[in-house]
C-alpha cells in the first residue's frame, strides 16, 4: 500500500526563547553540561510535542519493512496540497499541529475531508482529548474517576480551596509547561502559575485537586471489544531528589532522564496487587470506549489516598521514541507484551486498515 506518514519535526529554537523559558523559578539550576550540549532541543518547550527525526525515520522504516511504500509529509502549510497530489492509500499520522487549541485535529480534518483513511482517532476526539476540561467532563459524565478541577485565566481570590492543587495549560502535553512550580501550596503560588501559562502559552489554567498516590502510564491498542491494555508501567516518583515534588514534571522528563543519565523511576509491568492491576484496566478501556478512541491511545493515571485509580491525562496521539535506552512509555510496555518497535508500528497500522475493511 501507499502509505503517508504525517509528523511534525523538531526545529531549532532560538536563544532568547530558550533563555527566558528556563531563567524562570531556577529551572536553569537543573540543566548539566550533558543536556545543553546533547539535548539542546530540550531547552525550551516550545517543541516539546513534536518528534526528531530519528523517531520519524524509525516509523518509516517499520511500515517499509511490512511491504508498503512510505510517503512523507510534514505537517505544515503545505500539507494539503500535498495529500492532493499524493493521494496515500491510508495516512499513519503522528503529526501535533502548531497553533490553536484544535491543532492536533487539523491532518485528521484535512484527511476526512479528502476521503483519505488514517491511522488513530477522529478530529472529534483528538480535539476533546486535547481540551483537558471536555475531555475530564466526558469522563465525568460516565462515571470515570478523574480529578475535581476548575478553569480559570484570571487571578484567584478563593480562600476555601483545599490545597495542594496541580495546575498546569489547558491545551499541551508531552510536559509541556508543567513544572515542579506547577503544584501550588497557596493562593499566591497559585496565582503565580496561572499568570504564568496565560504569559507563556496564552491559554487557560485548568487547576486540579492533587492526588498523592501512586502513578502510571498506561498503553492501550486496538478496537472496540478487542481493545487491550499492555503491561502497565508505574512511574516510581519517590525516587525522585527529596526536595522535587512528586510530579513528572518537564524537568523529571526532559532535564533528567537522557540516555547517559537514565532516570531508574520506571517499572513494567507494574508491582502492583491484581485488584488494583484490574482496576486500572477497567478505568482505562472505560475511558477509550467513552471518548471513542480508535486503534491507540497512551492513558495516565494517578492514585488517590485510598489508592483508587484517577485518569489525569489521555492522549490518542502517544508519543514512540524508537530508542530503548530512552525511557518512551508505550514502545516500553510493548517490548513487554513481546512487541518490538516495528511491531507495535506495524499492529497500529494494521487495525487501522482493518477497521477500513480493506
Amino acid at each position: 500500500m501507499k502509505v503517508g506518514l504525517t509528523y511534525n519535526i523538531k526545529k531549532e529554537v532560538a536563544e532568547e526563547i530558550i533563555s527566558s523559558s528556563i531563567n524562570t523559578n531556577g529551572r536553569e539550576n537543573y540543566i548539566d553540561s550533558n543536556v545543553a550540549v546533547n539535548y539542546s532541543e530540550r531547552l525550551s518547550d516550545v517543541y516539546a510535542e513534536w518528534d526528531d527525526s530519528e523517531t520519524i525515520d524509525s516509523l518509516a522504516s517499520a511500515i517499509e519493512k511490512a511491504g508498503h511504500e512510505v510517503i512523507r509529509i510534514e505537517a505544515d502549510e503545505g500539507a494539503y496540497e500535498k495529500f492532493l497530489n499524493e493521494r496515500p492509500e491510508i495516512v499513519f499520522n503522528i503529526a501535533e499541529g502548531f497553533g490553536g487549541a484544535s491543532r492536533e485535529s487539523h491532518i485528521p480534518a484535512m484527511l476526512e475531508m479528502l476521503d483519505i483513511p488514517y491511522t488513530a482517532s477522529d478530529p472529534i476526539t483528538i480535539g476533546i482529548c486535547h481540551d483537558k476540561s471536555r475531555c475530564k467532563e466526558i469522563l465525568s459524565y460516565y462515571n470515570i474517576p478523574t480529578p475535581k478541577f476548575f478553569i480559570t485565566n484570571d487571578i484567584v481570590e478563593k480562600t476555601n480551596l483545599n490545597f495542594p492543587l496541580f495546575v498546569k495549560p489547558l491545551h499541551e502535553g508531552s510536559s509541556k509547561g508543567i513544572y515542579n512550580s506547577s503544584l501550588v501550596n497557596s493562593v499566591e503560588e497559585l496565582n503565580r502559575e496561572i499568570a504564568r501559562i496565560k504569559n507563556d502559552y496564552v491559554q487557560p489554567s485548568i487547576v486540579e485537586e492533587f492526588l498523592d498516590g501512586k502513578e502510571f502510564t498506561v498503553a492501550v491498542i486496538g478496537n472496540g471489544n478487542s481493545a487491550q491494555v499492555l503491561p502497565i508501567v508505574e512511574i516510581n516518583l519517590n525516587q525522585l531528589p527529596e526536595d522535587f515534588p512528586k510530579i513528572y514534571s518537564y524537568e523529571v522528563k526532559w532535564y533528567f532522564d537522557t540516555r547517559e543519565n537514565k532516570l531508574d523511576i520506571f517499572t513494567c509491568p507494574a508491582n502492583i496487587s491484581n485488584e488494583l492491576k484490574n482496576n486500572i484496566d477497567d478505568v482505562c478501556l472505560r475511558a477509550y470506549k467513552a471518548l471513542r478512541i480508535r486503534d491507540w491511545a497512551r492513558i495516565d493515571v494517578r492514585c488517590d489516598k485510598n489508592n483508587n485509580p484517577h485518569i489525569i491525562e489521555v492522549n490518542p496521539l502517544p508519543g514512540i521514541l524508537p530508542n530503548p535506552d530512552d525511557n518512551s512509555c508505550f514502545p516500553k510496555a510493548a517490548r513487554e507484551a513481546g512487541m518490538d518497535y516495528d511491531t507495535l508500528v506495524q499492529t497500529v497500522l494494521n487495525h487501522a486498515i482493518n477497521r477500513y475493511n480493506f
